[in-house]
């Protein structure tokens, strides 16, 4: 991303949950994601209320990037699902690494007895208060933004003076982030996570190596690859599916699942997803640091 602009592709997540906002069955509502749109998207939004102009601009986007409005959207769903599950066994601390105009801080009352961190780069924190001072009354006590460039920065260090307590189990959602960073800044978040309290989770999103290399075919990546170097957030960092679970043993953390973007999209969209074309290489994996028991090799320094 550019310096003193908030991410464009970040933006774009945003439109399309607050498209998805609007659907009559939509998969979830987030009534916070126009505030941080530009006008021309934020007229697109309000003309989507009417049903024939949402169903054009749909259509539109889902043309001009296949598969990236329904893999966004069901993205989000599943991570809201692992989110209010790992809520539902008591987790008190939620770190939202690469924030962006994630909201799940304010549409979910559940996590009002959690200490939320966001984390991100300043521009884009700067953007999202000045959203949500609009939206909102006032901005949770519970939330705290941690300003931070995870290529050049300490995650630790900027989490310990925000008050993260690593002897308390927590839950790391990592969305739209990997793909952007440098495999050292990738390997230092996994590894601290894995020092955190057993039972700590992680979910992330990450796309197939071949996707980058150009070794595996998937619609639309190469256009994608070039749409997103010429927004100046080229993608840099991907995994092999089938290397995931040994690259997170090698950290110290345990793979729960993996799921592409087809699996996930026929998971919430049902057979509709069957029509569904793009993205295939985009994942959403679940991993977990492991109790004593677990025979999970710690991470090497």
């Amino acid at each position: 991303m550019k310096q003193h602009q908030a991410s464009r592709t970040a933006e774009y997540m945003a439109f399309f949950r607050a498209l998805e906002s609007i659907q009559p069955n939509g998969l979830f509502a987030d009534p916070f994601a126009a505030n941080f749109l530009r006008p021309s998207l934020r007229r697109a939004v309000q003309c989507s209320r009417v049903p024939v102009l949402l169903e054009l601009i749909t259509r539109y986007a889902d043309r001009r990037l296949p598969g990236a409005r329904t893999s966004a959207v069901a993205r989000t769903k599943l991570i809201d699902d692992v989110l209010l599950g790992a809520l539902g066994r008591d987790m008190r601390q939620i770190v939202i690494l690469g924030a962006g105009f994630d909201c799940r801080a304010y549409r979910f009352p559940q996590l009002a007895a959690a200490t939320i961190f966001e984390v991100d780069h300043p521009s884009t924190l700067a953007l999202k208060l000045n959203g949500l001072r609009k939206a909102l009354p006032e901005i949770p006590g519970n939330v705290r933004f941690v300003k931070i460039d995870f290529n050049q920065q300490s995650l630790p260090e900027e989490l310990m003076r925000a008050g993260f307590n690593l002897s308390s189990p927590a839950m790391f959602l990592w969305e739209g982030v990997t793909n952007y960073l440098t495999p050292d800044a990738v390997d230092a978040v996994l590894r601290y996570v894995a020092t955190c309290q057993a039972g700590t989770q992680i979910v992330f999103t990450y796309i197939h190596s071949g996707a980058l290399d150009g070794a595996v075919f998937f619609e639309g990546a190469e256009r994608l690859l070039r749409d997103v170097a010429q927004l100046e957030e080229p993608w840099t960092f991907g995994l092999h599916p089938a290397r995931v679970p040994e690259f997170l043993r090698e950290r110290g953390l345990s793979l729960e699942f993996d799921l592409s973007a087809d699996e996930y999209r026929s998971r919430y969209f049902g057979r509709v997803a069957e029509r569904m074309r793009g993205y295939g290489f985009y994942h959403v994996a679940v991993a977990r640091v492991p109790g004593l028991s677990e025979a999970v090799g710690k991470p090497t320094v």
